[in-house]
């Protein structure tokens, strides 16, 4: 059946904006943090790139408390400097070293802000996910990552 002329123009530019906007269907990977207490499950968008981790979570209103997203900075472990410009929620930054385990956890990001935040040592990835999380679940440096990236060290 065809388009009412106009909507085909109007079906165009929602596209785009969802495309623009990251709003369209992003693929997610399973992630577990294990502290001394439990195992912690997550579904994280994995930023591989440097676009993608330019981008990282900027515009976004929400995260769901069991969603985040993995910046993997390999093959390079090296130290990683963050920062909250455009990221409009708070944000629990989790720095962790190559063989998996936490380095550093910077909690409650705070939101717009261009405050570098360092990983304080090498580090091969940050998870990041909604502010108050790490606190909830007691998850501390020293605790583990489990996710492919770390499987391969």
């Amino acid at each position: 059946m065809p388009m009412p002329p106009g909507w085909r123009a109007c079906a165009t530019f929602i596209l785009l904006l969802a495309l623009v906007t990251g709003a369209l269907a992003q693929t997610f990977e399973p992630l577990t943090i294990v502290t001394r207490a439990a195992r912690h499950p997550f579904s994280v968008e994995v930023a591989r790139n440097d676009i993608d981790r330019a981008q990282g979570l900027m515009y976004r209103r929400s995260l769901a408390p069991d969603r985040g997203m993995l910046f993997d900075f390999g093959p390079r472990v090296e130290p990683i400097l963050m920062w909250m410009k455009n990221t409009y929620i708070p944000l629990d930054m989790i720095f962790i070293r190559g063989d998996g385990t936490i380095a550093r956890v910077a909690e409650n990001a705070e939101p717009l802000s261009t405050r570098t935040i360092s990983s304080g040592e090498p580090v091969l990835a940050v998870l990041e996910v909604a502010g108050g999380t790490a606190a909830r679940l007691g998850i501390k440096p020293g605790d583990r990552v489990e996710h492919p990236l770390f499987s391969k060290r």
